[in-house]
C-alpha cells in the first residue's frame, strides 16, 4: 500500500470526525454555552477520555502494534490471532475491574482532578453524577483500540480512521432530541459518550471477524507475548501520554480560575486537536506498523527513510496549520462557536488560550512521529525518561505563567513542554543511530519558509478586524471563513509548487 495513499485515507476518514466535532460542540455551545453545566460535563468527560488516551490508544497501541507486527512477519497468523485472543481477554477483564472502581470511586476522582468545584455543592455532584454514566467508555474503547491496533496492522485504516465520527453523530443527535427529555439536560451529554463507544465497538467487529482476527474469550497469563506487551505498557504510559497528563494537571489548575476557563481550554483544544489529529494521530498511526516491520526484518535503511518521510511531511503540514489557528483564531472561534449563549468575552477568552496552544502545535505533532520510532524498537525506557522531564518542565511552565496569562498560560505551558518533549526525542534518534536525515533539509527549509511567509502574508491581510466576524451573522461568517481558508491554502500550495514540490516526491510504500 502507498503510505501518502493511507495517509490520505485516515486524514480524510479523521477530518470528517474533527467537522463533525466542530458541529458537535457548536451544537454544545449553542445550547449549553460556557459555565458551570459544561464546566461539569467537560471535567467528568475528561476523566474517562484521559485513562482511553493513557491506556488504550496511548500505552497499549504503542505496545500491542509492534509485537503483533512482529508476529504477524515472523510467526505466521495463527500465533498472531492467539496473541489477539489473549490480549483481548486479559485487557477486557482489567478494564472492567478498571470501570467499577472509578465508578465507585467518582466523588474522589472529580475532587483530585476538579478540587476547586468541591467549593459548589452542586456543581460538584453534578459533575460526580456525569463521571459515573462516562465512565464505561473506557471498556468500550480499549477493546476499540485493540481492534484497531490490528485493522491497521493489516493495513485496513480506514475502518479505525472513521470509528470516531459515531461518537460525534451519538453527541449531535442525543443533545438535539434527548436533551429536553432529562431533568437536567446536560445529562443527555453523559449518555451520549457511552452509546458513542458502543457503537464504535460494534462497527469494528465485522471487519475483524472478515480478516479472521475476532477475538474469542481465552485466558492466558503465561502467554510470553502479553508478558511483553504488558511489560512495554507500564512505563508507555507516560512516554505516549504526557500531554493528556499535562492536560489533566492544567484542569486542576483552571478549576480554580474564573467560571468558564475550563470551557475556554476545551474549546481551544478542540480547534488545536483538529490538525494534531489529522497529522499527528494519523502520522503515527501508518508509521508504526512499517516500523515495526523494518525493525522485525533488521531494515534498518528503510527504517530511518521512513522516519525521515515522516519528519517532512509533518513540517509541510503542520507548520501552516499552527500559523493559521494563531493569525484566523477569531475568525474560526466565532464561526463555529459564537451562537446562542456563547459569548463575546468567550470568543476572545478562547482566542487566547487558541494562540498559546498554536505556540506548541508544531512540537505537539512532531512528538506523535518521532515516539513510534523509539516504540517500534520496543525501546520504551528512553521515551519515558524524556516524557518525565518533560512533565516536571510543563509544571514549572504552569507556575511561571498562569499568574499574568491565566489560562492561557496553562495552554501556552502544553505547547513550550511538546517542543521540548519533540526536540529530546529527536535528539535521542540521532544520538542512538536510529534516524540519519536524509540530504536535501537545508533546500527543504527554506522553501517551507517562503511559502509560510506568503501563507501567512495572505491570511493577515484578507483576515479583517474582531469585531465584524462578532456582528456578522452565521452565513456571513461561513461564507468569509471558506473564502480566508481556501485562498490561505492554495496560497501555500502554490508557493510549493512554484518552489519545487511535486507529490510524486513523497510517495512510498508500507512495508510488507
Amino acid at each position: 500500500m502507498n503510505l501518502l495513499k493511507a495517509l490520505a485515507t485516515v486524514s480524510g476518514m479523521t477530518l470528517l470526525s474533527r467537522i463533525l466535532g466542530f458541529v458537535r460542540d457548536f451544537v454544545i455551545a449553542r445550547i449549553f454555552g460556557a459555565g458551570m453545566v459544561t464546566d461539569a460535563f467537560f471535567v467528568a468527560f475528561k476523566l474517562p477520555n484521559l485513562l482511553r488516551r493513557l491506556f488504550a490508544e496511548g500505552a497499549f497501541a504503542q505496545a500491542f502494534v509492534p509485537i503483533f507486527g512482529e508476529y504477524m512477519s515472523k510467526d505466521g497468523t495463527t500465533k498472531a490471532k492467539l496473541l489477539v485472543d489473549h490480549v483481548a481477554t486479559l485487557l477486557f477483564l482489567i478494564v472492567l475491574v478498571v470501570t467499577l472502581i472509578g465508578m465507585a470511586a467518582a466523588p474522589l476522582l472529580v475532587y483530585i482532578s476538579a478540587p476547586g468545584f468541591a467549593a459548589d455543592s452542586s456543581k460538584f455532584a453534578l459533575t460526580v453524577e456525569l463521571t459515573r454514566i462516562t465512565f464505561p467508555y473506557i471498556l468500550f474503547m480499549s477493546l476499540v483500540a485493540l481492534s484497531g491496533g490490528v485493522l491497521n496492522t493489516w493495513s485496513r485504516f480506514s475502518v479505525p480512521a472513521f470509528t470516531p465520527v459515531l461518537l460525534n453523530l451519538s453527541f449531535i443527535g442525543m443533545a438535539l432530541f434527548a436533551a429536553p427529555y432529562f431533568v437536567q439536560p446536560v445529562m443527555a451529554l453523559g449518555w451520549a459518550v457511552l452509546l458513542g463507544g458502543a457503537l464504535q465497538l460494534a462497527f469494528q467487529l465485522p471487519s475483524l471477524h472478515r480478516i479472521g482476527m475476532l477475538p474469542r474469550f481465552s485466558l492466558d497469563w503465561k502467554d510470553p507475548g502479553v508478558r511483553r506487551i504488558l511489560r512495554l505498557m507500564a512505563p508507555a504510559v507516560l512516554g505516549v501520554s504526557v500531554a493528556q497528563v499535562s492536560l489533566l494537571i492544567n484542569t486542576i489548575f483552571a478549576s480554580f480560575l474564573g467560571t468558564g476557563s475550563v470551557s475556554w481550554l476545551y474549546y481551544a483544544d478542540r480547534l488545536m486537536e483538529f490538525p494534531a489529529g489529522m497529522l499527528g494521530a494519523a502520522l503515527g498511526t501508518i508509521l508504526l506498523p512499517s516500523l515495526s516491520k523494518y525493525h522485525a526484518g533488521d531494515k534498518f535503511d528503510d527504517y530511518s527513510r521512513l522516519l525521515d518521510w515522516g519528519l517532512r511531511l509533518t513540517l509541510l503540514l503542520a507548520a501552516p496549520s499552527a500559523l493559521a489557528l494563531a493569525i484566523i483564531a477569531v475568525p474560526l472561534i466565532s464561526t463555529l462557536f459564537h451562537h446562542g449563549a456563547f459569548t463575546a468575552d468567550d470568543v476572545f477568552k478562547t482566542r487566547d488560550a487558541l494562540v498559546a496552544y498554536s505556540v506548541g502545535l508544531l512540537g505537539l505533532i512532531l512528538v506523535k512521529v518521532l515516539a513510534p520510532g523509539f516504540y517500534a524498537r520496543q525501546n520504551v525506557r528512553t521515551p519515558v525518561k524524556i516524557a518525565l522531564f518533560t512533565l516536571f518542565v510543563t509544571q514549572l511552565l504552569n507556575f511561571a505563567l498562569i499568574g499574568w496569562l491565566k489560562h492561557a498560560g496553562l495552554a501556552l505551558s502544553i505547547g513550550l513542554a511538546a517542543c521540548l518533549n519533540a526536540a529530546l526525542l529527536y535528539r535521542g534518534l540521532r544520538r542512538h543511530g536510529i534516524y540519519s536525515p536524509q540530504p536535501g533539509w537545508p533546500i527543504f527549509y527554506a522553501k517551507l519558509a517562503v511559502a509560510l511567509l506568503v501563507m501567512g502574508a495572505t491570511l493577515w491581510f484578507t483576515g479583517g478586524n474582531a469585531a465584524d466576524w462578532l456582528r456578522w451573522s452565521l452565513m456571513e461568517r461561513l461564507q468569509r471563513l471558506t473564502v480566508i481558508v481556501i485562498l490561505g491554502a492554495a496560497v501555500y500550495f502554490a508557493t510549493l509548487w512554484v518552489t519545487g514540490f511535486r507529490l510524486r516526491d513523497f510517495k512510498r510504500r508500507a512495508a510488507e
